[in-house]
């Protein structure tokens, strides 16, 4: 079919939907990879919104021979969600929760649906869908489906396959079948009704009933719970009629691990199970790695609920990481491997005797040198750091990576120590060192070799590696793939595991399914080379590009975008983090840190990279980022892409000109200093209709007033205590938010810090660069840190602390100033400086553990107050919100309790240009918290747009924590 009549075809099928067909190049590339290593561009994106959609996009692609690839999260390893046709992604509209039978432990729920919003649904039921992957909080129902998705407690919970009752799915010929349950008089039926559905029944009993033989000699061992390699053939072996003892037959557990080859899911019934009741998890640390496969052999006699193996390598990585840094705690020096051993139990004091006798037969054993014991509360942290594996490792800078391609083999749990042993030979055979982490009570570690394919000869080493590897699997009798599926990524090795005789079998389940091959063609069956369509192109060669930001220690700015792996750790839903607020609220691929990572990567990687920072496409995707840089610690590979999008935003103002809106609240300092000769006319002005107009800002905002006194002129007129200075010297940051906007806040925090026996030097108000930064005006930021820089750096070395209130500004010292200044000066003012910058709640937290505000009293009347706290996105993201919570924790009796909220949605001027999606973020999670709180509840928020957006949205006053803290003083203290 000639583009032409691809084009007419695609309007037809749009108009014959309620949902929608994307075919613009840009959603194109968007569904052109998924976490795989492949790259293919699709003809388009079709998004139907309910199972009538299904049926015509099915026939649809009969009618016209295209193929469909059903895509849900799109988090696959293998390459499931990639091809040439047309992708059909349930994650935007499929996404409801249809019937909650508690009672009967049962749902039927959409493809779409998010395996954790589904549990937090049953969560006040005591139930919970069993399989608890590690990408729990983005992977989709279909998905789990489509690749019988596991997770770290499958030894007690088994895969997707074993809870999943009944399957609703549109056949190729576009007509609906339900697959579960039946008994010998409805499978008799079935064998002889019309269609295709009746032939797929008569096929598959038939290959039951002829070759069970050939079905039991070359499947996997049966006792490896982990066997996503093909079609579960074996599995259908144990059903009525073939076992007249086993259950009712059932061709759910077939659709199961079938990556979307057989059928279009549009419905599942799951079964349901209760929460554990009771928990721990025992680190145990172990010198080698070694010692800790043959340790877990020893800790599957225990009965445990999970043993997941982390190697050093994952763990020195998690020390770079912002967030799994704060979840190391656990860590105990540099262990070559560690094993978390999870323990679940009815009754809670049976865990801590059940661990004392797991460590004392490690010791016993001579095993292990370290067994923290990890009390329920603090289980997540553990499991929050194993979860970030995958990401923490394709985040390495560079081009060698840990790649995917043998890290699927499950092997018998019992073979595990030997298997891993052979297969550090064979990567010492091949010269690629390797990481080892994941499931090891079941016998399936995810083992990657580090290569770059950008290296010919490294490729050629990985079809190598996979090639033994799928020998070494067929002698162990080993599942090739375990819960990653086999895709085109392994497709080609089947019969080096399985056999001529039973690949020819999953063929005619293929065919009897899907005659013309449309469903998701070349995964499992008649697959292309492993090394064809990739992501990276072998021998490319990466132009070097002039960037205003140091982009060296990522080997460049690509290099910068190809950290994104794909894994969607960004496709988030509210409140569960503050990464991709734009994403949360719509829900669009095109606005998550995987989708601006991928445009980047795609445009980058052109003939013309250079073209890529003056692109439209790559403007118009970046509009809505709101720069909140949760993704530089949320995300596990740390892609930050407010530092990308403000350094394309400088390319691109230098080819099509900066808007004249960007130009004045990129400088809004300098506008500022000149409104505050007649402030309140300022404040009156900016504020008109055309003053919005040519600011960009919603005519449903207030544009904030200037104060009528600049905090300067206030702290040349105060008068310190007598006391300041006993403590010793602070350096008060004053930034152009404080001075201009919101003096209150710094004239708090220079109350509190003399009471506290501190003499705050104030130096003349310096430009934080934020405003520049975030309208990528980096000439002028970089200009703006020169000169801060040169007026804090004596400071700095005199080793005086520099203190700042609003986040986004002085955090800017630590995070963007040392990659934009130039000169060997300026690159070490910068260094001392970030060293010495710090939250006014750092610096409280640090002097109130010392002591040092012991002698600090505080009003009787105000010592138990309720404060609400909401976090700034930049604080979050570069030190987090426990500064906050200790800061505010000083005062006697306080109550805290921190919003679970993400940005607020204001991020500096976006709000004001952007008011719906900006009150939607809003609306979220931080709205309805505010205004459940009780009228005395204290509302607390370090950053200067979270306040206002607070005040916009619920009509409550935030404070920043200094107000609250001085507030609280007895007075005269």
């Amino acid at each position: 079919m000639d583009d032409t009549m691809l084009e007419g075809a695609l309007t037809e099928l749009s108009d014959a939907i309620e949902g929608e067909v994307l075919t613009d190049l840009t959603h194109r590339r968007l569904y052109s990879t998924d976490a795989s290593i492949y790259q293919q561009l699709p003809v388009g994106v079709v998004r139907p919104r309910h199972r009538a959609d299904c049926e015509v996009i099915v026939r649809f692609a009969g009618e016209h021979g295209i193929p469909l690839i059903p895509r849900a999260a799109g988090t696959s390893l293998a390459g499931q969600c990639v091809g040439s046709g047309l992708v059909l992604d349930v994650s935007r509209y499929m996404t409801g929760i249809i019937e909650v039978d508690a009672p009967g432990r049962r749902a039927r729920v959409q493809p779409g649906v998010i395996l954790d919003d589904l549990n937090d649904q049953l969560a006040p039921h005591g139930l919970m869908f069993g399989p608890e992957t590690s990408t729990s909080n983005r992977c989709m129902i279909g998905g789990m489906i489509g690749n019988n998705a596991a997770g770290s407690h499958s030894i007690v919970h088994g895969t997707t396959r074993d809870h999943v009752l009944e399957i609703e799915a549109v056949l190729a010929d576009g007509s609906v079948a339900r697959f579960g349950p039946m008994d010998d008089d409805q499978l008799s039926v079935a064998r002889s009704a019309d269609g295709l559905e009746g032939a797929v029944y008569r096929e598959i009993v038939e290959i039951l009933e002829t070759r069970d033989d050939v079905i039991r000699k070359h499947s996997p061992k049966p006792e490896i719970l982990r066997r996503n390699t093909g079609y579960a053939l074996d599995r259908l072996l144990g059903h009525r009629p073939m076992d007249a003892e086993g259950p009712p037959f059932s061709l759910a557990p077939l659709i199961c691990g079938s990556e979307g080859t057989l059928a279009l899911v549009t419905e599942a019934t799951l079964n349901l199970i209760p929460v554990p009741r009771h928990n721990l998890v025992v680190c145990a640390h172990f010198a080698s790695l070694d010692e800790g496969t043959r340790g877990t052999v020893l800790a599957l006699e225990h009965r445990p609920s999970a043993v997941e193996l982390m190697d050093g390598e994952i763990l020195e990585l998690s020390k770079r990481n912002l967030e799994a840094a704060r979840n190391r705690f656990w860590v105990e020096g540099d262990p070559e491997a560690v094993l978390a051993i999870e323990l679940f139990d009815d009754d809670e004091g049976a865990l801590p005797r059940r661990a004392e006798a797991l460590i004392e037969a490690f010791r016993a054993a001579g095993m292990g040198y370290a067994f923290p014991v990890v009390e329920s509360a603090r289980v997540p942290q553990v499991w929050a750091v194993r979860k970030a594996g995958l990401g923490l490792l394709t985040g390495v800078r560079g081009d060698h990576k840990p790649v995917t391609v043998v890290e699927d083999v499950a092997v018998a749990p019992a073979d595990l120590p030997d298997y891993v042993a052979r297969m550090r030979q064979l990567m010492e055979r091949h010269g690629a060192r390797a990481v080892y982490y994941g499931h090891a009570s079941v016998g399936e570690l995810h083992i990657r070799p580090v290569l770059s394919f950008r290296d010919p000869e490294d490729l050629r080493k990985l079809e190598a590696i996979a090639a033994d590897v799928a020998e070494l699997a067929g002698e162990f009798e080993a599942s090739l793939a375990g819960e990653h599926g086999v895709g085109r990524l392994r497709a080609e090795f089947l019969e080096t595991v399985l056999g001529p005789e039973l690949v020819a079998l999953l063929r005619r389940v293929k065919r009897a399914f899907d005659p013309a091959n449309r469903f998701n063609p070349g995964k499992i069956v008649d697959a292309p080379s492993m090394v064809t369509d990739l992501r990276i192109e072998p021998g490319h060669e990466v132009p070097e590009l002039e960037t205003f930001l140091d982009w060296s220690a990522d080997k460049g700015l690509l290099r910068a975008a190809e950290r994104c792996n794909g894994a969607g750790a960004c496709r988030k839903s509210p409140g569960r983090g503050t990464m991709c607020p734009s994403y949360m609220a719509t829900g669009e691929e095109l606005h998550s840190t995987r989708g601006r990572a991928n445009l980047f990567r795609h445009l980058l990687s052109a003939e013309d990279p250079t073209a890529a920072l003056t692109s439209e496409e790559l403007h118009d995707a970046l509009e809505l980022c709101l720069s909140c840089k949760g993704c530089a610690s949320e995300c596990p590979s740390s892609v930050d892409i407010a530092r990308m999008k403000a350094e394309f935003l400088q390319h691109h103002h230098d080819h099509h000109g900066t808007p004249l809106s960007s130009m004045v609240l990129g400088q809004f300092g300098r506008f500022a200093a000149l409104a505050r000769l007649t402030p309140t006319f300022a404040s009156l002005i900016s504020n008109t209709g055309l003053a919005k107009r040519v600011l960009g800002v919603d005519p449903r905002r207030g544009v904030p007033p200037f104060a009528p006194q600049t905090f300067s002129a206030w702290f040349r007129r105060h008068r310190p205590p007598a006391a300041a200075g006993d403590q010793g010297e602070v350096v008060l940051f004053v930034d152009e938010f404080c001075e201009f906007t919101e003096p209150a806040v710094g004239i708090a925090a220079t109350e509190f810090l003399e009471a506290a026996g501190y003499e705050v030097l104030a130096p003349p108000v310096l430009d934080s660069g934020r405003t520049q930064i975030s309208k990528g005006l980096l000439r002028k930021a970089r200009t703006a840190f020169e000169r801060s820089l040169a007026a804090l750096a004596p400071h700095a070395e005199a080793g005086r602390p520099i203190v700042g209130l609003e986040p986004s500004a002085i955090l800017g010292f630590r995070d963007e100033a040392p990659d934009l200044v130039r000169g060997e000066d300026m690159a070490r003012m910068a260094r001392v400086v970030a060293d010495s910058a710090m939250l006014f709640e750092e610096f409280v937290v640090r002097e109130s553990v010392s002591g040092h505000l012991d002698g600090l009293r505080y009003e009787p009347e105000v010592t138990s107050p309720k404060i609400l706290l909401h976090g700034h996105c930049h604080q979050k993201s570069l030190v987090g919100v426990e500064p906050s919570v200790e800061a505010l924790g000083i005062l006697p009796g306080v109550q805290i309790q921190v919003i679970p909220s993400g940005c607020c949605g204001m991020a500096g001027s976006f709000g004001y240009a952007h008011y719906d999606l900006s009150m939607a973020i809003g609306e979220q999670v931080l709205f309805p918290a505010v205004r459940a709180a009780d009228e005395d509840t204290i509302i607390a928020a370090p950053g200067t747009s979270c306040r206002h957006q607070i005040h916009d949205g619920t009509g409550r006053t935030a404070l920043h924590p200094a107000q609250i803290l001085r507030d609280s003083l007895l007075r005269g203290a």
